[in-house]
């Protein structure tokens, strides 16, 4: 394929470039550079900013509020939002739920929860994980009964990510207990408010609360809160994790962690001489560097190719793993480049938030940083999961 931009899809990174310089708060941008940690309401906040310039979804059809723009254009606005330092987009509702609702949603699905997605109105996040139900999600237990024009819905969620902020959950539940797993699944949209709702923080290893488990005790949900037909929630689980995965990818944001790296290697000393003269240390960075090459090379290659191509049904596994991987290994090689100024991390703080020296935040947010990313090999289907996946696709184990 053609790896030259057109001259519109210049135009557009140009636009979206100057947009950027001039819309991004530079508070904002600090935090993401430096910290290493997001805050809920920059989230909020950035998405109205986007929402309010026309760029609150680039991806999303023109029909639904969005830009209509290509998946190259997508990428690009992508990757020069991670390199400028703008607060991420929260995936749960532009990204995941909101093309299942647009494919599978009800006009008056479609009406409501779209353009307060698009304006930052509603927060989402994802109900699917339970204890024993993780990797292996058809075996989720949470169950709703159907009485009258309401579900009530009673079960345990875990692994939630951001929850204590969301306003709604969209939730998988098993409304069929008889049927095989994967038949017996339904996906709720659920109001965070509704009575019997409780949320629990779990403080993981860099010191924050960033994921958190759910309880569901005869929670009420009206059955208009059903996304499409009852009992096939598992065929809009599937789509709507495809699009989970590919986004785990993260290629801008280790774009801009290996220019970090460079600089902290090519300023930092060992033995009287700048790391980067290091051989072994020069080797492993080069090797990241040529992985991340690969991997971005293979994700357009993958943006080129005919949505109903063999590549496209494994594409966002093979983005999951070596993305998730090589953002590890990028974690790795900051810690061991900043040297004993990682230890200056201090664990968590009186508010669940990594605690550290005014003077070493920043190298205390990037042993945060490493501490946070072991996640990335096991959620959103562990690697090994996506491995399997691959391989039936290609070979039909």
């Amino acid at each position: 394929m053609d790896f030259n931009l057109s001259s519109d899809d210049v135009a557009f990174r140009d636009e979206l470039r100057s947009f950027l310089a001039a819309r991004l708060p530079a508070e904002m941008r600090d935090r993401t550079l430096s910290a290493h940690h997001f805050e809920a309401s920059d989230i909020r906040s950035w998405q109205q900013i986007l929402h309010a310039h026309g760029w609150g979804a680039v991806h999303w059809p023109r029909e639904f509020g969005g830009m209509g723009a290509t998946p190259l254009q997508q990428y690009l606005f992508e990757l020069e939002c991670a390199l400028a330092g703008a607060p991420i987009q929260l995936a749960f509702g532009l990204r995941m739920l909101g093309p299942v609702l647009m494919r599978y949603g009800s006009a008056a699905h479609q009406q409501y929860f779209l353009p307060r997605i698009l304006s930052g109105e509603h927060w989402w996040c994802q109900g699917y994980s339970e204890p024993g139900a993780g990797s292996d999600l058809a075996s989720l237990k949470s169950l709703a009964v159907r009485h009258g024009d309401h579900y009530v819905v009673n079960g345990q969620k875990c692994w939630n990510t951001l929850g204590q902020h969301a306003d709604w959950i969209f939730c998988l539940v098993r409304t069929d207990t008889a049927a095989k797993p994967q038949r017996g699944i339904s996906l709720l949209l659920i109001d965070m408010k509704t009575p019997g709702i409780t949320v629990r923080p779990t403080v993981l290893l860099d010191g924050t609360a960033e994921v958190n488990e759910i309880w569901l005790e005869n929670v009420r949900v009206p059955v208009e809160n059903r996304v499409g037909d009852e009992n096939l929630g598992w065929t809009y689980a599937k789509f709507l994790l495809g699009h989970e995965r590919a986004n785990i990818a993260g290629i801008g944001n280790s774009k801009r962690e290996l220019r970090r790296l460079k600089q902290i290697a090519a300023t930092e000393t060992r033995r009287g001489r700048p790391l980067i003269e290091d051989a072994d240390f020069r080797r492993r960075l080069a090797r990241v560097e040529i992985d991340l090459l690969a991997l971005e090379y293979t994700n357009l290659r993958m943006l080129s190719a005919a949505p109903n191509s063999p590549s496209s049904a494994i594409s966002a596994s093979i983005l999951k793993i070596r993305g998730s991987e090589i953002r590890q290994a990028l974690s790795e090689l900051l810690v061991e480049a900043i040297g004993v100024g990682a230890l200056r991390f201090a664990g968590r703080g009186p508010a669940g938030q990594p605690a550290a020296l005014p003077e070493a935040a920043y190298e205390a947010g990037l042993t945060a940083s490493y501490l946070n990313l072991r996640k990335l090999s096991i959620f959103g289907g562990s690697n090994e999961i996506q491995k399997n996946i691959i391989a039936q696709a290609l070979i039909g184990l």
